[in-house]
Parts: C-alpha cells; structure tokens; sequence
C-alpha cells in the first residue's frame, strides 16, 4: 500500500483545501477527533485491558489529527498554529482565519471590477 500525502494549505483557494483535508482525514481513520472534539477521560483505577487500549487508541488518534493538519500546511501558517493543542482548534482557527478572509477578498475583487466597469 502507497502513503498519500495530505493537501498542503499555503494561504490560498482556501475553499478548496478543508473539502480535501476532510476527505483525506477520513481515509486516514482521523476525522472523528475534528468532527467530533470527543474529551479523552482519564483511565480509571485498576482499568481493564480493553479500557486501557480505547484510551491510547483515543489520545493517539487526537495526537495524529493535529500532526496531520502541521504537515498539510506551509511552514508560514505552521509557525500561527503551532500555539495550539487540539486538532479541531487548529481546524477552526484555520476556518476563521482564511474562510473570512477569502470572501473579504472576493468581495473587494467584485467591487474593484464594478468599479472598473463603470469608468
């Protein structure tokens, strides 16, 4: 079996890249750890063998996710990530971050072609 490399995120067409992050997490068996933020609970006193595997399989999985969202993106945007814990918190800080900043983009390129258009 051959590795696939995540999609690497430099900034931009931020629109494209989430959709094929996503897809590549979830071959990947890491889109739960994003999708649904799950807590890892402590292991409990005297825990059983099956308790102690869900538990390493759990935190190991959350480990994975936020590995594999610093290698899909370029060192630049790593350095603004590198703060956080958590995948997810790395997903939404990149959605906020350039989802927004796409559409104020986009909406100051219509503007500037209306513009233009009219004169």
């Amino acid at each position: 079996m051959f590795a696939i490399a995540p999609p690497v995120f430099d900034g931009e067409n931020y629109q494209a890249w989430p959709v094929k992050m996503a897809a590549y997490m979830e071959g990947s068996d890491l889109w739960e750890a994003i999708e649904q933020d799950y807590e890892v609970a402590s292991l409990p006193d005297n825990p059983t063998m099956n308790q102690i595997r869900y538990h390493k399989e759990r935190t190991t999985s959350k480990a994975k996710a936020r590995s594999c969202l610093y290698a899909a993106v370029s060192p630049t945007i790593f350095t603004r990530i590198m703060r956080l814990d958590f995948a997810k918190e790395i997903w939404d800080f990149l959605k906020v971050e350039y989802e927004g900043n796409e559409k104020v983009r986009s909406m100051e390129l219509l503007n500037l072609m209306r513009e233009f258009e009219r004169q």
